[in-house]
Order: structure tokens, then C-alpha cells, then sequence
């Protein structure tokens, strides 16, 4: 059984999600995931068009999934593969790494790294580059240096990055992914959403529909406007006193915990 989640994310604040989609490679239900991504593809399209940024990891670094983002004419933003082959602005084609190699970067700031919990002194900089299966799109190149000893990241868009400050929004989109990537962790962790233990693939789908509306209601609970009811039910159902049980930043599991001990009191 394979999945594919699509989340919506601002600025700030955390996620929701759009939309679960299950298929098998396997059986009268056979699908195959090309056919999952451009039926998905075509649904984002008809719903959003441009007025939101489609934002993937590496695994999307692709021609063919850039030329299906060109075609549908949607703001697509990909972490790009850094061996791949650009066009630079010479029109010469080599590698993505070698488009900005020994180019200073063109503004510094100290961006919070949310995983070690400090502020780093990140540099950007931003190319015009093309790509050689499309040559007539522009496209941009840009690149974010965390410092020495850390990967850059090379982040491809066919928004037109004409500014410092435009350069930087998508750095910090792309970096809005993490909130994305701890989502899925929490689905496979704690809703065990990869270890269905039903054989008929009706009653699996019944079973991750429901699962589904429960992450939908966890994540809902974690908007601003409730931060009153998110205190009161964590001080009722998982309440801890310890500095770093309080300042970790794990509200879905704690809020998961809190319920369970509610409800378990209640039945009891």
C-alpha cells in the first residue's frame, strides 16, 4: 500500500492537511504512481491554480515533473539535484553545483535553525539559469548557504526572483517544509498509518479514511485562536513539569497523550 499526502502551510503556524491519497501496485486495484501524481496534479490545478507555491523535496527533481509544473503553468518550487545539467546564462550546460561555484553570496542573514534550536549566518545567491529540455522558460537558481561544514540547498523556481528579499521567501518556503516532513513522521510514528493490519483493501481504506480525520482534527487543534483550550487540555490529560518536556516541540504527541488519558479516565 502506498500513500501520498499533500499539507497546506503559511507563513507561520502550523499546517493543515488537503488531502490523503491511497493506491496499490498490486491486485484489481492497480494503479501506477505516475498516473496518482498527474490525477493529483490536475486536482491541485482546477483548486489553486497560482494562487499558492508547490513546493517539493529532491525526490520531485525530475524534467518530467518540471515540464508537467511548466505545462500546468503553477509556481513550483523544487530542491533541486546538484548534479544535474542547467543552462547558465552564457548558455553553456553543466552541472547545477558549478552554475555559482566561486560566486560570492549577495546578502547574509541569521536565519533560526529550528532542529538545533540556534541562529546560523546563512548566505544566498540567486541565478538566471534555464533549463536544457525547456530552454525558452525562464527559470532561477537559487542558493542557500548555512555556513561551513553544512549543504547548501539549491532551490529551482520559475518565479521570477528579481530581488534579495524575493530570493530570500522562497528560502524560508522551502524551509516551511520541515513542518511538512515532522507531519508525515507524526502519521508513521504515532497513527501508524504504514502498518495496516487489514487484508481486503475496502476495509483498509475505511480504516485510513478515519484515520485521516483524526490527524485532520489533531492538527485543527493546533491554531493559534485555541492556544487557551491547547494549555488547559495538556495540563489535564499530559501534564509535565520537566524544562525540557515543556519546551520541546512536540504539541501533536502531547495533544494524542492528553486525549487518551482524558478519555480513558472518562470510560473508567
Amino acid at each position: 500500500m502506498r500513500w501520498l499526502g499533500i499539507l497546506l502551510a503559511g507563513a507561520s503556524g502550523a499546517p493543515c492537511l488537503y488531502e490523503f491519497e491511497w493506491w496499490t501496485r498490486r491486485g484489481e486495484h492497480a494503479r501506477q504512481r505516475a498516473d496518482v501524481l498527474d490525477t493529483t496534479l490536475s486536482e491541485l490545478t482546477q483548486r489553486f491554480g497560482q494562487t499558492v507555491l508547490h513546493v517539493f523535496d529532491r525526490g520531485y527533481a525530475s524534467q518530467t515533473w518540471l515540464g508537467k509544473l511548466l505545462a500546468a503553468k503553477l509556481k513550483g518550487l523544487i530542491r533541486w539535484q546538484t548534479h544535474y545539467q542547467l543552462l547558465n546564462q552564457a548558455g553553456e550546460s553543466i552541472k547545477t553545483w558549478q552554475i555559482t561555484r566561486g560566486k560570492r553570496s549577495v546578502d547574509h542573514r541569521l536565519v533560526y535553525d529550528a532542529v538545533h534550536k540556534c541562529h546560523r549566518k546563512t548566505g544566498i545567491i540567486y541565478q538566471p539559469v534555464r533549463h536544457p529540455a525547456y530552454p525558452d522558460v525562464p527559470l532561477y537558481l537559487i542558493v542557500s548557504r548555512p555556513g561551513k561544514g553544512r549543504t547548501p540547498w539549491y532551490l529551482l523556481t520559475n518565479e521570477v526572483i528579481d530581488s534579495v528579499e524575493s530570493a530570500w521567501q522562497m528560502v524560508f518556503a522551502y524551509a516551511r517544509r520541515w513542518q511538512i516532513g515532522t507531519a508525515f513522521r507524526y502519521t508513521k510514528s504515532e497513527l501508524a498509518l504504514e502498518s495496516p493490519r487489514l487484508w481486503f483493501w475496502e476495509n483498509r481504506l475505511k480504516l485510513m479514511m478515519i484515520v485521516t480525520l483524526l490527524y485532520a482534527f489533531l492538527l485543527s487543534l493546533l491554531r493559534a485562536e485555541l492556544s487557551h483550550w491547547q494549555q488547559l487540555l495538556l495540563r489535564l490529560g499530559c501534564h509535565r513539569t520537566g524544562k525540557r518536556c515543556r519546551e520541546a516541540s512536540a504539541p501533536l504527541y502531547r495533544i494524542r497523550i492528553a486525549f487518551t488519558h482524558l478519555w480513558t479516565q472518562n470510560s473508567g
